[in-house]
């Protein structure tokens, strides 16, 4: 019985050591920033599904694990979970040319903004309603020598719409180089895309464009709301 006794004093020490709170400190850290592009000084827009991540390593830890932070679909990226810490910080798979990893120390609310230029720039975009169907209108900037792959135009009712993120699309190959004075034009016909883009209500429409890279992700127009009839 003694023995007993004293087998169960020492399972309940155990259980109440295990049950103590720790010492480790939670995250008081946090990063957040834009992404600009380098010759307009716009946000570059992003894909809200498989868009650009940014990937940091915190120092100190061997080999160190990698983390992600994702990108919002306006070009701006926040994380308030972080550990006070020197990281090496990179953006990666997305749609600018990549920017080398650089040294970073992350404290409480830090800042760091990524100057980059976007592998193309969809510029003097016009999307509206034609009769019955939305056309759009755009040329592009190539700012890089890989062919551009395809051109699309694109229809949510979530504002965050683009090619990952879509109800309609009407789409392109190009596979090729493309010359900045010419004027691309994609229609989207809507009786008979009805039963997703609904007469009566608003819809979100912007037309992007990707390289022929399988890491590459789209590059957009800004997006317009456009009421559907």
């Amino acid at each position: 019985m003694q023995k007993l006794n004293w087998l169960l004093s020492i399972i309940t020490l155990f259980i109440l050591s295990s049950c103590e709170k720790d010492n480790y400190d939670g995250p008081t850290a946090g990063l957040s920033g834009k992404f600009v592009d380098v010759a307009t000084g716009e946000l570059i827009a992003q894909d809200i599904i498989r868009g650009t991540q940014i990937e940091i390593v915190e120092h100190g830890y061997g080999e160190g694990e990698k983390q992600y932070l994702a990108v919002k679909n306006d070009g701006t990226y926040e994380n308030d979970l972080l550990f006070e810490n020197m990281y090496t910080i990179q953006p990666v798979r997305g749609n600018f040319i990549p920017v080398e990893p650089q040294d970073f120390q992350i404290s409480r609310g830090s800042t760091l903004d990524f100057t980059v230029t976007p592998y193309l720039r969809v510029r003097d975009a016009n999307i509206e309603v034609n009769g019955t169907k939305v056309i759009a209108t755009f040329k592009l900037d190539q700012n890089v020598t890989t062919n551009v792959r395809k051109i699309g135009l694109y229809a949510h009712s979530d504002s965050r719409v683009g090619e990952t993120m879509r109800l309609v699309a009407a789409e392109q190959d190009i596979n090729a180089t493309i010359d900045p004075n010419l004027v691309y034009t994609l229609e989207m016909d809507l009786p008979s895309n009805s039963s997703q883009l609904k007469p009566g209500s608003e819809y979100y429409f912007r037309a992007g464009a990707v390289i022929d890279n399988s890491e590459a992700k789209f590059n957009y127009s800004p997006t317009v709301k456009i009421a559907v009839n």
